[in-house]
């Protein structure tokens, strides 16, 4: 498990204009912590391919090497978002951003600063805390301890991987709880329809980021799909199909 090997170009920033019929509607697809796009393209390329424009972002320090996570400060994570919010804007009508675990956390960070550009957010097994870790303790084991096992490639399909790094950087870790902690904070400010997905049985994030989210979040258009055959990575899991579909669905009924 690690970005080598990964077919040229899986790994980069990747995007595709829609047609004349739904290429105004744009989707930004944001990878997990440790992750890669790979997680997001069979998404996008589903998404493209019934003409919608989209966009997966190579969030800094990722699909490279793990020491380069524990260089990056977290604010370049929603602001690569944003950048590629404003690339869709210029021939999109319309903007939604799907995010997968820390994507999902940078998704809501955004959507709490500049919700009024975007017509939806979607989920999928979305993080908004670590369990006893505070951004305090993490930056203290970051001083002692620069890597540790990895938690990437939770997928329950066989022969599947999602290209992520091979070790856990914590000074990156640092980093994201750090956002995670201001993102919770702006999670009553964040009022666009957000569409969730959740696994049942998920080895990487408990339950208790979803209930937060589900619980703090400001919107009044919201809701929570449950995924009964995938692990974390489930948007390359054996209910991808599900999440393609019902995305799609939510996406119509928002679209003008």
């Amino acid at each position: 498990m690690s970005v080598n090997g990964a077919p040229a170009g899986l790994l980069q920033d990747f995007q595709a204009l829609g047609d004349k019929k739904n290429g105004h509607i744009g989707v930004v697809l944001v990878h997990g912590f440790t992750g890669s796009p790979a997680a997001m393209r069979p998404w996008a390329e589903f998404l493209n391919a019934r003409g919608y424009s989209v966009r997966v972002p190579l969030l800094p320090g990722h699909g490279t090497k793990p020491s380069d996570l524990n260089e990056v400060q977290w604010p370049l994570w929603p602001a690569k978002v944003k950048a590629e919010i404003a690339e869709l804007q210029k021939h999109c009508s319309q903007v939604f951003v799907a995010g997968l675990s820390m994507g999902g956390g940078t998704t809501l960070h955004v959507a709490a600063e500049i919700g009024d550009k975007l017509s939806g957010i979607i989920l999928v097994n979305p993080m908004i805390h670590v369990r006893g870790i505070s951004p305090t303790l993490a930056f203290a084991i970051s001083r002692v301890v620069k890597f540790g096992k990895s938690v990437g490639n939770d997928i329950k399909r066989k022969g599947v991987t999602e290209y992520s790094y091979d070790k856990m950087p914590y000074r990156g870790i640092h980093q994201l709880l750090t956002m995670l902690q201001l993102t919770r904070a702006a999670l009553p400010s964040v009022k666009v329809p957000m569409q969730l997905f959740h696994s049942v049985d998920d080895h990487t994030l408990p339950v208790s980021n979803t209930e937060i989210i589900m619980r703090e979040v400001g919107s009044t258009n919201k809701s929570r799909i449950e995924l009964l055959n995938s692990f974390h990575v489930a948007t390359l899991d054996h209910d991808s199909e599900l999440i393609f579909a019902n995305s799609l669905s939510f996406i119509e009924g928002l679209s003008k």
